[in-house]
């Protein structure tokens, strides 16, 4: 099979989560004996800013083991900045559709969301070469910037969700992450289409990201002063979709107590004010992403993981360090509405526990009876570690694209 793939970033471009999962699905998919091409961005989410080495041309190509990549130029743009943001998908997209008509025939094309234009684009690639079309979406756009308040002219809202909904008639199928993110597209689709929706979870590279038996002695800790005490972390994109304000709560609550210690390892929109008020308490360490061979080192670093999704967003938001939490074998203490994939997936592997978002009662007290029962975080981070290594890895994801690509491929033959 030979598949064609529109994705927002890819290796080494790995400091973003989709970089990260579309590199890993490619590698697996190349195991099982495909070949696929892959239209992505130059480098550039680390520093929003294309590498320097990768500057000089909006255009480059090479060829892989697996297969063809073309990389092209993304319009690096604040992300804060919504109008310029979108601009500027729209001008990768139209590079990165260029570039797709360029290769051969594929069997299937797939375009990953975000951005939402790269489903517009595998559909007009695959129309042109009369192949089905699936439109993988990691985030739901545009609801994630609506709930989020970054998206608010009612007029532009409209015209977003109707083109939404019309993508989403238009290709063969659309993958989705969570049941709630399922849930919320099949609601958008006319009933005799909504068989189109699927669920295939990402997943943890159990390769990479191995469990560090000693929390206490890794390189991390060491180097930020950071043994000897009880740590709550949070790693990953320090975005606007995080409640922060959590952490800052219980940072004042336990502020008294010398061993218990928060960390926030990441980067993003919203870094700059978490900043601000972590610099006042001495509690509070805010670190820079580590480079990926560091990774197990600085997850392993934690006796406890948090995850912190405002209210109403995993309805479009599946967060993806769930899986690299797991991986590490630690346990993780989520803030997250009731009922979604992240809360059920918890309390299936028995890995850790959830509480209502945005709720810093419920969340404090969720967070000090965790902490007071050591033996119990390690028991779940274990129990965290076995769910991935029988349930999530990059392999067992392939195998489900892979049935659902020779579906679509026969039923479209059939046409």
């Amino acid at each position: 099979m030979k598949l064609l793939l529109l994705c927002p970033h890819f290796e080494p471009d790995l400091h973003a989560a989709t970089g990260e999962v579309m590199s890993k699905l490619v590698h697996a998919l190349h195991r099982r004996g495909h070949r696929i091409d892959v239209v992505t961005s130059l480098p550039w989410y680390h520093h929003h800013d294309v590498w320097p080495e990768w500057r000089g041309r909006p255009w480059r190509s090479e060829q892989t083991e697996f297969g063809r990549i073309i990389r092209v130029w993304p319009f690096p743009t604040d992300k804060s900045n919504i109008p310029a943001r979108a601009l500027a998908f729209g001008g990768f997209t139209g590079l990165a559709t260029a570039a797709a008509l360029t290769m051969g025939p594929p069997d299937v094309v797939m375009g990953m969301s975000p951005p939402i234009f790269l489903g517009d684009a595998a559909k007009l690639v695959a129309r042109r070469w009369r192949v089905p079309a699936v439109f993988n979406v990691q985030d739901i756009f545009p609801d994630v910037a609506v709930d989020l308040g970054a998206l608010s002219n009612e007029k532009v809202i409209g015209l977003a969700k109707r083109h939404e909904k019309s993508l989403y008639s238009r290709v063969d199928s659309v993958s989705v992450l969570s049941e709630d993110q399922a849930a919320n597209v099949r609601a958008k689709i006319d009933p005799a289409g909504r068989h189109k929706v699927e669920i295939i979870h990402n997943f943890a590279d159990t390769d990479r990201v191995t469990v560090i038996e000693r929390p206490d002695a890794t390189e991390y800790r060491r180097a930020n002063g950071l043994t000897g005490k009880q740590i709550v972390m949070y790693s990953g994109n320090v975005g606007l979709s995080q409640s922060f304000d959590l952490i800052e709560h219980a940072a004042k609550a336990f502020e008294s107590l010398d061993d218990v210690h928060f960390v926030i390892n990441g980067e993003g929109a919203a870094r700059s004010e978490v900043d601000r008020w972590a610099s006042k308490r001495a509690n509070v360490t805010v670190t820079d992403f580590a480079p990926r061979d560091k990774v197990s080192d600085v997850l392993g670093s934690a006796d406890l993981h948090l995850i912190l999704l405002k209210t109403g967003l995993a309805r479009s938001s599946t967060p993806s360090k769930l899986y690299g939490i797991l991986a590490s074998g630690r346990a993780t203490l989520a803030s997250i509405d009731v009922g979604s994939e992240v809360a059920i997936t918890l309390e299936k592997a028995q890995a850790g526990r959830s509480v209502p978002p945005d709720d810093p009662k419920a969340f404090l007290q969720a967070l000090q009876e965790m902490l007071d029962l050591p033996t119990e975080l390690e028991i779940q981070g274990k129990n965290g570690r076995s769910y991935v290594e029988h349930c999530l890895t990059p392999d067992a994801q392939a195998k489900r694209f892979e049935d659902l690509f020779e579906r679509l491929i026969a039923e479209h033959a059939q046409k």
